[in-house]
Parts: structure tokens; sequence; C-alpha cells
């Protein structure tokens, strides 16, 4: 089924040629690029249970969470391309991936309607028509090949940049596009909810690619634009698996509120403490005024709190936020700004592309050339004189928190647990361990018959709160453990004058020997 409009479409493609409003000027990579369209659901979320907040129309009933995905991957030359016309009707039925044919095409249908309304029939036919690098269901090339997710901005379709993911196929990597859609129903929302759901999508998709046999695990990034580039954010906080960001006038430059340690903020997204490197592609400057009246708070920057980990910031000269997905610049009226036409925004859209894919070269394939190239000065690169600036910060040593001060302890030997702890500290004094933390450790190794390093845990804690009797209760079951009566019953003492109603330490001292006085 195709509406009439398609049948125009066609015929004005014979009697009218118009200029795109966007051209990707990066030639392919060395491989072929295929296609797959992949409808999972994702079984342990409720989905279309609360009212759709953009049409108001009432949850039908819960339903497992849809997911719709895009993947591109290297693939075996031959087949015929898809057009753009192709990705937007793949989109049509995302959020409801059971959608019959005909009703995949009425809701394209009326989308081209919309748009044709701003652009008239004959540049619609211009863009639509396009043919694009993909073939669908192309047979893949064999190899092992890095992941990079993609996770597009508030409330947009996986085929957001399709440019992009499909260059990036060609240069070697598989692609997987997510959309952007809320907790509950296909519309994103603006809150920490809706910024959790995408990256627990991220997750999904990792999850799948693990049963892809062309994808090498061992490395993977997650590319975001706008809402998407925060949401990345929050899956590598969770996910050690995350290797690289890439972070296209990411959110996490602006929604400070939710990661700032603040009311409502998520705890466990800390920039102070994250290690994967960051390319951070911005749009031109906003003026101090500008983000004043945007209320965006400037006092504090989660790119400057990324001490730890490589963090490159472009900024791109001629684009806007909107520009950074290549969707809008065919169809968004003002998907660029007055001093710069659409040429040259299409032309910095393409530059941008190439950063990101040098950038991804460096850091999952290790290559020297694309670490150069993203480290050069712009000129060197020959990038055109104005359209971006690069700023370099990097990677401080190993950040001072719980898995650094593990990973020193393996390292150097738990016996000096104490000294390796004051070092940390001195480095990054919010680093501390907390009385719980010691004995919860403590134990734990002590479950684990590994006695030695749990006396060098709770031997830490007492250093750290000589007035915490518990902590050397525990020191002296532990010696005990161990076989070292006379440091047990010292510790049991200490921790007795430090609480005399401990009883704990009174039943194990008498079953030591010990005889307590009557003080």
């Amino acid at each position: 089924m195709r509406s009439v409009i398609l049948v125009i479409f066609s015929v004005l493609a014979c009697t009218a040629n118009s200029a795109p409003n966007f051209t990707f000027s990066n030639p392919p990579g060395p491989y072929s690029v295929g296609l797959h369209i992949v409808k999972q659901v994702d079984q342990s979320r409720a989905f279309n249970d609360r009212v759709d907040l953009i049409t108001g129309e009432s949850p039908k009933g819960p339903t497992a969470r849809p997911i719709q995905s895009l993947v591109w991957y290297p693939a075996q030359a031959g087949g015929t391309p898809v057009t753009y016309l192709d990705y937007m009707r793949i989109a049509a039925s995302e959020g409801a991936i059971n959608m019959t044919d005909a009703q995949v095409d009425s809701t394209l249908n009326e989308n081209l309607v919309d748009l044709t309304k701003t652009w008239g029939a004959a540049q619609m036919h211009e863009e639509t028509a396009h043919p694009m690098w993909a073939v669908q269901d192309a047979k893949a090339k064999p190899g092992k090949f890095p992941l990079v997710v993609y996770a597009p901005s508030f409330s947009h379709s996986a085929a957001e940049n399709v440019d992009m993911c499909e260059f990036l196929a060609s240069h070697g990597y598989v692609v997987i596009a997510i959309p952007s859609m809320g907790a509950h129903s296909r519309a994103m929302t603006a809150d920490l909810e809706g910024i959790e759901a995408q990256a627990l999508d991220i997750e999904y998709a990792i999850g799948y690619a693990q049963s892809l046999p062309e994808v090498d695990t061992a490395h993977i990034a997650v590319a975001g634009f706008s809402y998407g580039g925060i949401s990345n954010v929050f899956a590598a906080a969770k996910d050690s698996r995350i290797t690289a960001l890439v972070s296209l006038d990411g959110a996490v430059r602006y929604e400070t509120n939710l990661i700032n340690g603040g009311k409502g903020a998520a705890k466990y997204v800390n920039p102070a403490q994250m290690t994967v490197p960051l390319l951070y592609v911005a749009s031109q400057p906003s003026s101090i005024e500008d983000l004043a009246k945007e209320k965006v708070d400037t006092s504090w920057s989660a790119l400057d709190e990324m001490k730890y980990a490589d963090v490159y910031k472009v900024t791109m000269q001629p684009m806007m936020h909107i520009d950074f997905g290549s969707h809008n610049l065919r169809f968004v009226a003002d998907a660029t700004p007055g001093d710069y036409s659409r040429q040259e925004v299409s032309l910095a859209h393409s530059w941008m592309v190439r950063y990101v894919g040098q950038f991804l070269d460096a850091y999952l394939k290790n290559d020297a050339a694309a670490s150069a190239f993203i480290n050069n000065p712009p000129a060197k690169n020959a990038v055109p004189l104005h359209m971006l600036t690069i700023d370099v910060h990097r990677a401080q040593a190993v950040p001072a928190n719980r898995e650094s001060f593990a990973t020193e302890l393996g390292k150097r030997g738990f016996e000096h647990a104490s000294v390796i702890y004051q070092e940390l500290h001195k480095k990054n004094p919010d680093f501390q361990l907390s009385t719980d933390d010691v004995t919860g450790w403590g134990y734990q190794l002590l479950q684990m018959q590994k006695t030695r390093k749990a006396i060098a845990i709770f031997a830490l804690g007492a250093s750290i709160y000589p007035e915490n009797w518990n902590t050397y209760d525990s020191l002296a079951e532990a010696y005990e453990q161990n076989g070292d009566k006379i440091l047990a019953i010292k510790n049991y003492q200490h921790s007795l004058q430090l609480n005399p109603q401990n009883d704990n330490a009174i039943q194990h001292l008498k079953g030591l020997g010990t005889v307590l006085s009557n003080k």
C-alpha cells in the first residue's frame, strides 16, 4: 500500500529538479553495508501502562517493552540499497512493532503529508528517494567488529542519524540504533525516569549484541545525541563493558541537576569517577545571556569533572543543536543558523561524523593514525578554516575510589592497605570507606576463607575509626579465626574498653580462657 503522495513524487521526479537539503560528503569506507531490522520485546519491563503524554490516549493495557532496532554491519558487496523513504517507513512502526503493513503505511503517509506541506512534493521526492548505502539483509562480511550503540535525541527514531551509522559500518563497525522512548509509552519524558529508560534500552542492545557472531564484545562504544548523550553516560556508569562514549551536543552538559549529586540526581552517575574516554561534539557556543535565559547551570560541568578520562571537546561553529541529526537537516525548516547555508552545515555535519569515526578508531581499534588525527590541530587535518575548534584534556592517574583501592591492594598486597588508602584519600578526600564498608568487606573475606586479607581490612578500619568498638571486635574475630589468640584477646579487650556492653567480646574472651575483671 502506498498513498497518492508517493505517486505524485514519482511524477515530479521526471518534471522537476531540486537540490537536496542535506548532502553527506564523506565517502564510504572499505566495507559494503548491510542492514537488519530487528523487532524484539524486553519482557522484564512493562510498557503502554500509563496515559500517552503526547496524544493523551489511555493505555490499552500493559505489554512488554517493544524494542525495534536497526543493525548495520560490514557486508558482502551486491544488492539494491535502501532509500531514505525505506528508513522513514521503518521508523513508522517504532513503539508498536506488531503493526500491520497497512498501519505502517498509514502512519508513514501522515508524516509525508505534513512534511510535504513544508517542502513541497518535488523536494520531498528529492529527499526520500535518495539511495543510501545499506542493503537490507545483505550477507555479513566474515570477521569480528567493534560495536557502537546509537541512542537518539528526545523521542526520536532509531533512523535519526542513518548517514553516520552507515558510515561507521562501512569502516568496520557493527552499529545498533534504538529509538528514544519513555519508560511507559513511545513519548520520551524529560526526567530521570526517561533517561534511565533509555539507558536500559542501551543495555538491552548491548545484551542482544552478545548473540551476534560478528560483534567484538570487548570493544563497545555508545554514541548519543542530545538526551541520548546523557543516557549513554548513565549506561556507562553501570556497565564497564562500555569502553568509549560519543556525545553529540549531549544533555550531559546541560542537565546538570541529574548528575551533580543534587536533589533528584542519580547517585551512581559520578563523572568525577568515570574513566571512559569521551568525545563531546558541541554546537556553536551560546552567549552567557542565552544560557541564563535557559537557566543552564554554568557553575558546574560534567565534562570538567571527568578528570580521570580522556575528554575531547570539538565545537562545530556552523552547527546548531538540531543540526546534529541528519534527519533534521533533511526535513526541519530551521535546521541551520542564518549565518550559514545548508551546504555549509551539511559539510560541518560530515566533518563531525569524520571526527566520530576517528575517535572510535583510536579507542576501539587502537589505530595510531586515528589517534594522531583527533589530537591534531584542525588545520593539519585539512578542516575548512573556522569550522571547528578542539580542546583535549588528558586523563589524570587512576581515580581514587573503591575499585582503584581494590586494584592497588591486588597489585601491592593487602598488608599495605593503610598506606594505599592514605595515598588515595590524599588524592581525593571524597574517597572514604565507612565503618559499614569496612565490616561488610572484611566479613565477606572471612566467608571466603581469606583471613589474612580480612585482618588487613579490619585493621585499616580500626586505624580510620579508632573510637569505633565494633571495628576492633571484628578485627578480634578475624585474628581468632586465624589462630592468633593473643591478638584476638587484645582487640576484644580494646573493644570492651570502648563499649563495656559488648556481649560478643565478653563471650569470646571467656571462650579464649580470659578472666574478666568485675570493673
